[in-house]
């Protein structure tokens, strides 16, 4: 948000740009490239200016019912990234970096290394000029929680997924129509 703020560059776009540059960093850190990577990379940005766009979202007046809203996303985001990461066909960028930080990291929990991704993200946005709100707090510190707890629940050990590459990818795809 504060990249947006300083570029006057919608969200959403800030949110791909930050994706591609986030899968260089993947990309050196030697984790396979999917089209699931990719498509996440750009559709999760461009979905955000869509919702933006179209008002869906309602805003909370009340607290309490925002803070259950917000805690019912990250448990449904921690639910899909069990089903999306588990597909093996390339995670998003920042789940990539999560999952490479984990294979390196293997005696941190992934929760732990999820929020530390998220804490880092917090505190750059907020050098640029993003709004910190008690609900950014909650997110940053309640996803890495919600997602150890998610993917212990589902026995998932995410540190050992291997995904498929783009290039596996279409070279099954080509097998397969032969």
């Amino acid at each position: 948000m504060g990249a947006a703020y300083l570029t006057h560059i919608s969200y959403g776009n800030i949110v791909v740009i930050s994706g591609f540059v986030i899968l260089a960093i993947d990309f050196v850190f030697k984790e396979k490239i999917g089209f699931g990577t990719i498509l996440n990379a750009i559709l999760i940005g461009k979905f955000v200016d869509l919702i933006q766009f179209a008002n869906i979202v309602p805003l909370m007046s009340n607290f309490w019912l925002g803070i259950l809203m917000l805690l019912s996303g990250q448990i449904v985001i921690c639910v899909g990234s069990y089903f999306y990461i588990g597909a093996s066909l390339g995670c998003g960028p920042r789940d990539a970096l999560m999952v490479a930080l984990g294979k390196r990291m293997s005696k941190a929990p992934v929760g732990v290394i999820r929020g530390l991704i998220e804490g880092t993200v917090l505190i750059i946005g907020w050098l640029l000029g993003a709004k910190v709100g008690m609900g950014t707090v909650i997110s940053v510190f309640g996803i890495g929680l919600i997602l150890e707890f998610t993917f212990k629940l589902l026995r998932f050990d995410v540190k050992n997924i291997e995904h498929e590459s783009v290039a596996e990818t279409v070279k099954t795809m080509k097998s397969s129509t032969l």
